[in-house]
This record gives C-alpha cells, sequence and structure tokens, in this order.
C-alpha cells in the first residue's frame, strides 16, 4: 500500500520516489513504471506541496518537473537544496527541455541529473536506479 500524503512515511525495502508532475500522463506513465519495478510512489503536481511531501516522508528520491503551472521545478529544488533535512535527497528533473545548454542549466539548478521527455523508458529506469 502507498503512503497516503498524510501519514508518515514507514520506511520499507521498496524506495519511495516523489513524482512533481503537472501533465496526467506523464504522471501515470512514471508511477506505472515505478511501482512495476519495485518502488514505492508519491505524486503531486504542485511544487509546494513537493516542499511539504519531502518534508513529511522524506523520499529516496524526487522526479521533477521543470515547467510546473504555479512555480518552476528549478525554483522548488533551489529550495529543496537550501533545507538542511532535504538537501541531500536526489532530484531528476524530467524534462521537455532537450536543447544545448539546458543540461548545464539543469545541473546548476541542482538537480543531480535530468531525463528528456519524451522518455526512453530504459534510459529512465536507469536513471532512476542510479540515484536510489
Amino acid at each position: 500500500m502507498a503512503p497516503t500524503a498524510d501519514s508518515p512515511q514507514q520506511k520499507s525495502a521498496r524506495p519511495l520516489v516523489l513524482i512533481v508532475e503537472d501533465n496526467e500522463l506523464n504522471m501515470k506513465l512514471f508511477n506505472d513504471l515505478l511501482e512495476a519495478h519495485g518502488y514505492a510512489t508519491l505524486q503531486t503536481r504542485d511544487g509546494m506541496e513537493a516542499l511539504r511531501l519531502a518534508r513529511l516522508h522524506n523520499p529516496d528520491l524526487i522526479l521533477m518537473d521543470i515547467q510546473l503551472p504555479e512555480v518552476s521545478g528549478l525554483e522548488v529544488t533551489k529550495w529543496l537544496k537550501e533545507d538542511d533535512a532535504l538537501r541531500a535527497i536526489p532530484v531528476i528533473a524530467v524534462t521537455a527541455f532537450a536543447m544545448k545548454g539546458d543540461e548545464e542549466k539543469i545541473r546548476e539548478g541542482g538537480c543531480e541529473a535530468y531525463i528528456a521527455k519524451p522518455i526512453s523508458v530504459a534510459k529512465f529506469l536507469q536513471t532512476v536506479q542510479d540515484f536510489v
């Protein structure tokens, strides 16, 4: 059973991944892939809610969409990295930005890696595995 947004995360053998993604189809794809490969997930479409969930559940990894409706995923990542309790959590940007220089900008923003959309399933799973 996946943790709910309001229950404290019980550490288990299944690594916990917080998915921050505003596109419903991408959210479902990421969630289904992760759960099929043994990960537990938390989901939100909102950057501020992502901070709250990270503080409450201390996930093993955060997948961060860069283009969120209210606040940039890079801004949320900056806030995560400024928080002593959260800065050690790896953040992987998931973004349609795949132009030259974008990876550097994303890494400078505090993300440990990035995955370009549309995703390659194998690369997506390998990148997640590399950080959990």
